[in-house]
């Protein structure tokens, strides 16, 4: 499961460092990602909508029994 969760992030990265940030994955736990948003990311007003919508997103569309992603 965490290969495929750091398979996806890699995925997601381009997108993140474009912009300055990225992210990385700290672990998983009942089905509950923990990632922490770093560069930019880590401090940006949009933070919440990149996690959600962008991140979260896309794990969930390719991992369903992922519940949810949260920033630590």
């Amino acid at each position: 499961m965490e290969d495929n969760i750091e398979t996806i992030l890699d995925k997601i990265r381009p997108s993140l460092k474009a912009d300055g940030g990225d992210v990385e994955f700290i672990g998983v736990k009942d089905n509950i990602v923990k990632v922490k948003l770093t560069g930019a990311c880590g401090s940006c007003p949009f933070a919440t909508m990149t996690l959600k919508i962008g991140i979260e997103k896309t794990i969930k569309e390719q991992m369903p029994e992922i519940k949810e992603v949260i920033a630590i």
